[in-house]
């Protein structure tokens, strides 16, 4: 029998979309309030792979992903996804756009071995963790690189994104090594 143990630490990632620079702006501000300085962050990638959000966020999406510097529990999975879900509708509330969803927050976090997205939809692949909220593996760490699952979106099989995400991942794997971030810590 196994004895439970904390995590290890790990990076809070977020991917954040829409068709308006000030989304994105307005969105920074409330996340590094909330978990600090990012770390990182991508380019700003043309959402191309799925037509699904036109409807309600309108054409010519961008879409980046932060990290953010300090440690993450896996743990607040729940209340991170909560509190981006409340900012998505007061941003909604605030603008003067068109769009019904003028802007899309998708937390989750990246480990050594996998990255984890955080949903409030219930689907085969997906783990219910609290309070409406799911977490999904949408990509794992194998064999030196990214590998996606079934289900995976079809944006997440981007070499550019794999390439950002590796990125994050090496700085992770030196805090780790250099024991600079502990199990638990």
């Amino acid at each position: 029998m196994g004895s439970p143990s904390p995590p290890f630490p790990c990076l809070l990632i977020m991917a954040v979309f829409s068709r308006h620079d000030g989304a994105f702006d307005w969105a920074r501000q409330k996340a590094e309030a909330a978990w600090g300085p990012i770390l990182m962050e991508s380019d700003r990638f043309p959402f191309e792979n799925t037509s699904y959000y036109t409807s309600i966020m309108g054409p010519d999406l961008k879409k980046t992903f932060w990290v953010f510097q300090r440690p993450y529990d896996p743990a607040e999975t729940v209340d991170t996804k909560l509190l981006t879900n409340q900012w998505e509708a007061e941003y909604a509330d605030e603008s003067d756009w068109p769009e019904e969803r003028p802007l899309n927050l998708d937390p989750g976090y990246l480990t050594l071995a996998k990255l984890v997205l955080s949903s409030t939809k219930n689907y085969d692949h997906r783990i219910y963790l609290d309070r409406g909220i799911y977490a999904e593996i949408t990509l794992a760490y194998r064999d030196h690189r990214w590998c996606d699952h079934e289900r995976t979106f079809p944006d997440y099989r981007r070499a550019d994104y794999q390439a950002f995400f590796t990125e994050a991942r090496e700085y992770l794997h030196e805090k780790i090594r250099s024991g600079q971030w502990k199990r638990g810590g």
